[in-house]
């Protein structure tokens, strides 16, 4: 298992190889990831995961005015997160992105979009916070999301749980009323929302989290695990570079 990320199932090597990334004719050399190859030992569960992966789309759904987006929704460059609000290294990673966003976000030119894939066999809380986040998307929109999931994040350490004794405080935090929350959470109604984005990770071929499609015009490419600040920040400024014209390789069509 990679050392930066949550398996959806365990044990499971990642089908992950370090390539560099192929934007039209122009070549990144970055340490981010291509979800195909295959480990070094294939299981038969493994080959079943592998043609299941070859039969999926491999592209995340539509970018639309239901997700939840940090940044300008017309940026050039999306980064398109499936994540788990318990996931040790899905913390790690929203710090990353939330510094990269402080950096890049306020040009307009990079954009954050947010996802949900709960590992539950992993981290048992962790649907019922998704559901608790969308009812705050739905009951609050963008900005109240936000609050609540960064709220989640910074409120525990990378080896503990969220406390979910805790999860009302965020609610309120964030600005959505508690009674209306508690009833969006008792009647469900953020379930279907949950499972489309269920749906969508598998459909791209997730494997971990945090899961990032990185997305510039037609092109695309993943991030797999959580990167660090560098990383990121050196795929950004390549990228950057490309679309205005500045780099030595050739610039990317938006």
């Amino acid at each position: 298992m990679e050392p930066n990320m949550e398996p959806i199932q365990q044990p499971r090597s990642s089908f992950a190889i370090p390539v560099a990334i192929v934007f039209g004719f122009a070549m990144i050399a970055i340490a981010i990831f291509f979800t195909t190859g295959q480990s070094s030992e294939t299981t038969p569960e493994q080959i079943t995961a592998e043609t299941e992966q070859s039969e999926r789309s491999g592209t995340p759904k539509q970018v639309t005015g239901d997700d939840y987006i940090r940044g300008n929704p017309n940026a050039p460059i999306l980064l398109i997160e499936y994540a788990d609000y318990d996931c040790p290294f899905c913390k790690r990673y929203h710090e990353t992105l939330s510094q990269i966003m402080d950096e890049y976000g306020v040009t307009g030119r990079v954009a954050w979009v947010y996802r949900q894939l709960p590992l539950a066999q992993l981290h048992p809380n962790a649907p019922k916070i998704s559901q608790a986040a969308l009812c705050v998307g739905k009951l609050g929109g963008n900005d109240a999301f936000w609050k609540f999931t960064d709220q989640v994040y910074e409120e525990r350490s990378e080896a503990e749980y969220t406390n979910v004794t805790k999860i009302p405080d965020y609610v309120e935090q964030s600005g959505v009323d508690i009674g209306a929350y508690t009833l969006c959470m008792d009647n469900g109604e953020t379930e279907e929302e949950l499972m489309s984005s269920l749906e969508d990770a598998y459909n791209i071929g997730a494997q971990s989290t945090p899961y990032t499609v990185l997305v510039v015009g037609n092109q695309q490419a993943v991030i797999d695990g959580a990167r660090s600040y560098e990383t990121v920040k050196s795929v950004i400024e390549n990228l950057l570079a490309q679309l205005d014209g500045t780099s030595d390789v050739e610039p990317i069509a938006e």
